[in-house]
């Protein structure tokens, strides 16, 4: 990833350079005051003094340059307003051409101060977020609540850009008014989603809701893919994906995201009947589940590692891997092979290709529409975790076609065969391969990360104030602190050791928080049906509707959660504060933060109380209990994985980025392993018995959950 402060020298534009925030020289302020603290040459209270004047000297020089150029414009829209009224009573063609031509001088020129606007907003927001990590003050904090709201705040007049968004308007307006259909009544305040055909007022509006831009629900559900942009793209490599992008592409990576995911769960309800009708005990059905999430912690690797070079292939080997799968395991029933099911499940397993869609989103997509297909992702996922189980269902059939079987058991292959059949074709058709040519020349950026972090380790609150000599040699923006840092130590992650190296101590906490909830919700599910047989005598219908109910209740928790983030803090404050961030920053950031990490821990005791209540000792086990409980742990699992990847992919070290080892491929590897490992439990526990399989399973689910309530506490402050 090329260095923050090369990043923000490439896109300033050079007429201005003296008005920008100057980036360098406070980074290098920021060295010596660790020096002078080092040595004992300079207290707190003085370096808090002293950076303070300094960030208002750098914002007071941006605020007026920023006023200067608004009131140019101002004149600049006036004098043309002055001649747009002229030509009201004698129109003439080549006049309004020649205005509307100036028009968009005007408008090219605003972006030219919009930009000018969000890199320093950037700039602002990672020289604060270095200061608070290098001494651990919580600086932010303190500098935004004592400007955002004063009177005379120079902060507000920077980032609620209200003078900005007056000129945008204006000029939208005017252009507006100047096309063909002058003689209509209606204006842009008539019908605002009118679809402007001028190119200029396209690209103001992109870059005024870019700056404007602030965490929201969609968002919110969007870093569950762990597909984040970065704070400040390159000019080129916006003009690649508009390039790259297909929309059928993205369309069939989101189907095949689907899919996968009914494959998982359509044979949740009936693996235990399945296992007996081979001959093999009921809770052999964890192996039969677990075996597909075995071959996917290999299979997204090579995933990963191939859509360096390729799409369009991997999705073709991953449709023909997942047909001949689920054919086998139809098939097993005919052939009386518990080895060809297993065989079959390991297949589908081996076609696991959300590596590749992942990386599609994060290759391929215009960042305009990114963080939209990020969560069309992620709700693709859930619709097909709540479909699986549904269809399951709905098959309750037994008749045989030639020597073919189709009954409840069989069909769930048979349909995802034919449905994977389908999907071929459909690929083979649609798929557009986007240029590999431009995408080599792109410098790689976060697609599995947050906002640029520190490749050094966090210390937390109570770690020594200073960084040591080793550490201070780089900064978090991955820059040598005397030069820019070889490419190599900006490059991303070339394998799975030097991947781990880049986690940080909150990192690998929040993927311990991942793996102990993929692991007791994969404990929930994949025993529901040997557990409600057992105890309740329900049939596969009950226990497809069961886990039906469940998945459905994906996206209404986080439509709760993420609009109950995203409307934190609505008053004056948070209003001029937000503007600060573009992605993470201000007070209002540092409270959402503080608010997530307070979800997190309380869904984690959630969790912990539903494993709990999960429970069979000495009462009899009743209907009520396992659904409430069940329902208790499965909801507050998900509220703990949405709010966790939130975080996540806010810390993340920018080097795990779009090489095979990102940060998306090991967060999914520790869900993965959860998986397997969960499965096992339950295959294990099997030998003990049916009556004892709950508690036995229950027992470890207990163990990882208490163990990362703890990790959470631990590192409970640098959990942001």
């Amino acid at each position: 990833m090329v260095a923050f402060g090369k990043k923000i020298k490439e896109r300033q534009i050079q007429e201005w350079q003296g008005y920008y925030i100057n980036y360098k020289l406070m980074k290098k302020k920021v060295k010596q005051y660790a020096h002078q603290i080092e040595v004992g040459a300079l207290e707190r209270r003085h370096v808090l003094k002293d950076f303070s004047r300094m960030l208002d000297n750098q914002i007071e020089k941006i605020v007026l340059f920023m006023l200067e150029q608004q009131g140019l414009l101002a004149s600049r829209i006036a004098k043309l307003g002055k001649k747009q009224n002229s030509l009201q009573d004698e129109p003439e063609l080549s006049k309004i051409i020649e205005l509307r031509e100036a028009y968009r001088v005007v408008g090219q020129d605003l972006l030219k101060l919009l930009l000018f606007v969000e890199v320093n907003a950037i700039g602002l927001r990672k020289i604060l977020k270095k200061f608070d990590k290098r001494f651990g003050y919580r600086f932010t904090n303190y500098y935004v609540k004592t400007r955002a709201n004063h009177p005379y705040s120079q902060l507000q007049q920077v980032f609620k850009h209200v003078g900005l968004g007056a000129v945008v308007g204006a000029i939208s307006r005017n252009l507006a008014d100047l096309q063909d259909r002058q003689g209509s009544y209606l204006s842009i305040y008539d019908q605002p989603v009118l679809t402007l055909q001028d190119p200029v007022v396209d690209a103001l509006r992109a870059a005024a809701d870019r700056l404007t831009y602030s965490t929201n629900f969609l968002n919110f559900l969007a870093q569950h893919a762990l597909i984040i942009q970065d704070d400040l793209p390159t000019a080129a490599e916006e003009h690649v994906d508009d390039q790259q992008y297909h929309f059928v592409s993205l369309l069939l990576n989101l189907a095949n995201t689907f899919l996968y995911m009914v494959n998982t769960y359509i044979i949740v309800p009936t693996a235990d009947d399945y296992s007996m009708s081979l001959g093999a005990a009921a809770t052999v059905c964890g192996i039969v589940i677990g075996a597909m999430a075995v071959a996917q912690v290999f299979s997204s690797v090579y995933f990963s590692a191939w859509s360096n070079k390729s799409y369009f292939r991997p999705l073709v080997f991953s449709s023909v891997v997942l047909f001949l799968g689920n054919a086998m395991y139809a098939l097993a029933y005919d052939c009386n092979s518990i080895a060809v099911l297993l065989i079959g499940r390991l297949l589908c397993g081996f076609g696991s290709a959300r590596a590749v869609n992942r990386r599609y989103i994060s290759d391929c997509v215009p960042l305009k529409i990114r963080m939209q297909a990020s969560a069309g992702f992620v709700s693709a996922s859930a619709l097909g975790m709540a479909c699986g189980p549904a269809l399951a269902g709905l098959l309750q059939i037994n008749f045989k076609l030639y020597k073919i079987t189709l009954n409840q058991d069989t069909l769930p292959g048979w349909i995802m065969a034919v449905a994977w059949l389908f999907y071929l074709v459909w690929l083979w058709i649609s798929f557009k391969e986007p240029s590999r040519q431009t995408e080599v020349n792109r410098t790689p950026q976060e697609s599995n990360g947050g906002s640029v972090q520190s490749d050094v380790l966090e210390k937390g609150l109570a770690q020594p104030l200073l960084l040591n000599a080793e550490e201070n040699e780089k900064d978090e923006d991955g820059e040598d602190a005397s030069e820019e840092a070889p490419e190599e130590a900006r490059g991303p992650a070339n394998s799975i050791g030097s991947a781990y190296r880049l986690l940080t101590p909150s990192v690998k906490v929040q993927l311990l928080i991942y793996f102990m909830l993929k692991y007791v919700m994969e404990i929930l599910l994949s025993e529901s049906s040997v557990i409600t047989t057992y105890y309740f005598g329900w049939s596969t219908t009950g226990v497809a509707i069961f886990l039906a109910c469940l998945g459905l209740t994906v996206l209404p928790v986080n439509v709760v959660v993420g609009n109950y983030i995203s409307n934190m803090f609505e008053d004056r404050l948070a209003a001029a504060a937000v503007y600060l961030l573009k992605d993470s920053l201000s007070l209002w950031q540092v409270a959402l933060e503080r608010r997530s990490r307070q979800i997190l821990l309380a869904s984690e005791f959630m969790v912990c109380l539903g494993i709990l209540l999960s429970f069979h000792i000495v009462i009899p086990y009743s209907v009520p209990q396992y659904v409430c409980s069940g329902l208790i742990l499965f909801v507050f699992a998900e509220v703990l994985e949405g709010v966790n990847l939130s975080l996540l992919s806010r810390v993340m070290s920018s080097r795990l980025s779009r090489g095979t080892y990102n940060g998306g491929l090991l967060s999914t590897e520790a869900g993965t392993i959860a998986r397997v490992i969960a499965d096992a439990t339950i295959t294990l526990a099997g030998y003990l018995g049916e009556s004892r399989l709950l508690n036995v399973t229950l027992l470890p689910s207990l163990a990882i959950c208490i163990s990362s309530i703890i990790a959470t506490c631990w590192t409970y402050n640098s959990l942001f």
